[in-house]
């Protein structure tokens, strides 16, 4: 298995001249094969910002909530928690919204992501917020990413359960996967950001990787139902941006004729995951860069064009 020692020596020299690149890892087949930093970049088991690629995570969560029975699946309706945070006069579209509509942002409401982000997290109860903004598409309709409705998930998984979303992650993922996820920013009513702000390590996003990878169980522990990880990598719409596939928490697209699934953070937050090669691979970046730049692309090549074909090719790297 391994990797070509040449290529991958191409890889890191390109990953050298990557300015906003901070960490490269590459596991195989469980095994870390690239472990590097660049640029001054944290050590690899120190926790960073992984902005959106938080949105994964709140997605195992609710996967798992789920398996747990503390949600009824993907149909349930949102309401039969948040009912308290709804407008008094509400569109009725509200009462079909499903939390199968929140994980693959098809809510069918106004944003709050993007140039809409600032006025979200300035208001006195997010939930509420997201909850009253206008319908601009029907719910299971076009895809919208919107980080409020991440955060609507998070609140359900605390009232749902009774516990604050970090206190799940830490029972539920942290700690048997031994990574660390510290808390986060909260909003103003005490619930935890969904969707952005989390802080995991390079190497603790590898192992989230690995988790999906292997279908839900690590180290002999189920964590999440097989069945799970199956309908997150399910393409449920297609982003306006990017034109690629998207289901629960994860964006689906292929690599070299490969299946991708991935998680994407601002600034190059990424974990890749391409199963039938057996490779999870995370690249961290800055988050101080501009949006519509070049970066994401530069390291979808590292993948695409370095790792992948090193991975088909294999050696001893």
């Amino acid at each position: 298995m391994g990797l070509d020692a040449s290529t991958m020596e191409q890889v890191l020299n390109r990953a050298e001249n990557l300015p906003n690149i901070r960490s490269l890892i590459v596991m195989r087949g469980g095994e870390e094969l690239v472990a590097r930093r660049f640029h001054g970049g944290a050590a690899l088991d120190d926790t960073i910002n992984i902005k959106s690629a938080s949105k994964s995570v709140i997605a195992a969560l609710v996967g798992i909530a789920i398996y747990r029975g503390i949600f009824d699946g993907v149909d349930q309706p949102i309401l039969t928690e948040l009912s308290s945070h709804a407008p008094r006069e509400a569109d009725p579209r509200l009462s079909r919204l499903t939390i199968g509509n929140l994980l693959s942002m098809q809510a069918g409401l106004e944003r709050t992501s993007g140039d809409n982000y600032g006025r979200w997290v300035s208001s006195p109860n997010w939930v509420r917020y997201a909850l009253s903004r206008p319908f601009v598409e029907e719910p299971g309709g076009a895809m919208l990413y919107s980080t409020g409705s991440t955060h609507l998930l998070s609140a359900m998984l605390t009232e749902a359960s009774g516990r604050s979303t970090w206190a799940l992650a830490q029972a539920w993922l942290a700690d048997p996967l031994s990574v660390a996820i510290p808390q986060w920013e909260r909003d103003p009513q005490g619930i935890y950001l969904g969707g952005n702000q989390m802080a995991m390590s390079p190497r603790g996003m590898a192992k989230f990787g690995e988790l999906y990878r292997l279908g839900g169980a690590i180290d002999g522990k189920r964590l999440l139902p097989e069945e799970w990880v199956e309908l997150s990598w399910k393409p449920q719409t297609t982003s306006p941006w990017s034109g690629e596939q998207y289901g629960y928490g994860w964006f689906i697209s292929d690599v070299g004729g490969h299946e991708l699934y991935y998680a994407w953070g601002y600034g190059g937050q990424m974990i890749y995951v391409v199963p039938d090669l057996e490779l999870t691979v995370v690249m961290t970046s800055t988050t101080d860069v501009e949006r519509g730049g070049q970066h994401i692309a530069a390291l979808r090549s590292l993948l695409a064009e370095g790792i992948v074909p090193a991975a088909k090719t294999g050696g001893s790297f």
